[in-house]
């Protein structure tokens, strides 16, 4: 991680550090994660909409095959730690992103042909489900083995930055297909985008270091209660991660009713919802130039509350709006774009901490702990969406899963994370020279 002296305050823009876009090996991977963004943002769209527009499924299938989808980050993600943190990361993320294009060609070809069903969909949804968290542990992994510590801020702020407007085009460019083309047409697009990435993650060319783990099952409960016991032993990760998982939990329900209310609550169009979901894409990028700035400025602690507090309140104002007028459409990309503002300088800043106080030996494990913690409540949160819809109406549930959202900056004021200051702690050199 760099120097506390230097690290934090620097400008985190991506073309700040000359040497890191000279590194062919970091501009591989920044390329493959930016179009496996792609893939993922604008598949985050189209298959609820394969659901709802070509199954016609009800609030609880919706529901459940957001759950699905999302069990495996319960299921597997502290597995996924430990594996990442002994493979080559460019061999974990290849395979998945190949894997996940095949899938999205299969659910087109059988969609078109009319042989898709609900239990096919889910059981496509549940294996994409996998080789996403198997890319996404891998990738943070990938960064931090690929790039020197001075350069990791830098490197962050690059992929976060792809990141954002991957997550402005992604479902503008989803929602626009389906609309023009039908939803399994459009899907294809996922598809194309997830070969793309397999191509540029395949020229990687940087041999990595992977630090010498015994084998077997033994030796791997071994390696992933060491993860969790370093999270939990530690107040700012074991911090981040109740919020993480609080957070989680109601922005997946939240998430199920909102898919549900746009179209059937105020009638709004597939092009129209990817438009408004795609706000969040250009607030996210103002929230990764913001999160190179004002934590070094202000202090991580008040910037993550502040920012949990307005990013999350602002979902409350969903459940007020009716119709598809002018008006509503204007304040849906109001909300989204604070939404994603708000949430991707939350993100910049965690992922920046969470890299400074780990070892360099834990980076996987301490990635799929946290990434367990807070994504491995979205399945639950899932089902929870689609109950509360089926029991209270989606107007409702939309508000009390919006509620819900602000116990993770709650969480944060009741804890030392709100006194971390301007200087992120380095790892305890006495943890390291342990192990």
């Amino acid at each position: 991680m760099p120097s506390n002296s230097s690290a934090f305050s620097d400008s985190a823009r991506p073309d700040s550090p000359p040497s890191l876009w000279r590194n062919s090996s970091f501009r591989s991977l920044w390329a493959g994660q930016t179009a496996s963004q792609l893939g993922e943002q604008s598949g985050f769209i189209i298959l609820p909409l394969i659901a709802v527009l070509t199954l016609d499924v009800d609030p609880g299938q919706l529901g459940a095959l957001r759950a699905v989808e999302q069990a495996p980050q319960l299921l597997l993600t502290l597995f996924a730690g430990v594996w990442v943190d002994r493979w080559q990361t460019r061999t974990v993320m290849a395979l998945s992103d190949l894997g996940r294009a095949l899938i999205f060609s299969a659910v087109a070809a059988c969609a078109l042909a009319g042989l898709l069903r609900l239990p096919m969909l889910l059981a496509c949804a549940l294996t994409v489900g996998v080789l996403s968290v198997l890319f996404n542990t891998a990738y943070q992994v990938s960064l931090v083995r690929l790039l020197k510590r001075d350069q990791l801020l830098h490197g962050n702020s690059a992929i976060e930055a792809s990141r954002s407007a991957s997550q402005m085009t992604g479902p503008a460019l989803g929602g626009a297909l389906a609309s023009l083309l039908s939803a399994p047409l459009a899907i294809v697009s996922s598809a194309l985008f997830f070969s793309a990435s397999f191509l540029a993650i395949a020229h990687i060319r940087h041999r990595e270091t992977i630090p010498q783990h015994p084998s077997g099952p033994r030796k791997m409960r071994q390696n992933m209660r060491e993860g969790i016991r370093f999270v939990t032993g530690n107040k700012i990760l074991r911090t981040v991660s109740l919020a993480s998982a609080a957070f989680q939990l109601s922005l997946a329900a939240t998430t199920t009713a909102y898919l549900l209310f746009l179209p059937r609550e105020l009638h709004l169009s597939a092009a129209v919802i990817g438009l408004a979901l795609a706000a969040t894409g250009p607030g996210a990028l103002l929230g990764a130039l913001l999160a190179a700035r004002l934590p070094s400025r202000l202090g991580y602690g008040p910037v993550l509350i502040a920012a949990a507090v307005v990013g999350n309140g602002i979902m409350l104002c969903l459940s007020a709006l009716h119709g598809n007028s002018l008006t509503t459409i204007c304040a849906l990309i109001a909300i989204n774009f604070t939404f994603g503002a708000c949430g991707q300088l939350i993100n910049v800043s965690i992922i920046a901490v969470r890299q400074a106080v780990t070892p360099g030996f834990l980076q996987g494990r301490v990635a799929a702990t946290i990434s367990f913690a807070g994504m491995g409540m979205s399945p639950l949160g899932a089902l929870l969406g689609g109950l509360l819809a089926d029991h209270h109406g989606l107007r409702a549930a939309l508000l009390i899963s919006a509620s819900g959202l602000l116990m993770s900056p709650i969480l944060m004021i009741l804890s030392p994370l709100r006194r971390l200051g301007r200087i992120v702690p380095r790892p305890d050199p006495t943890y390291e020279q342990a192990h």
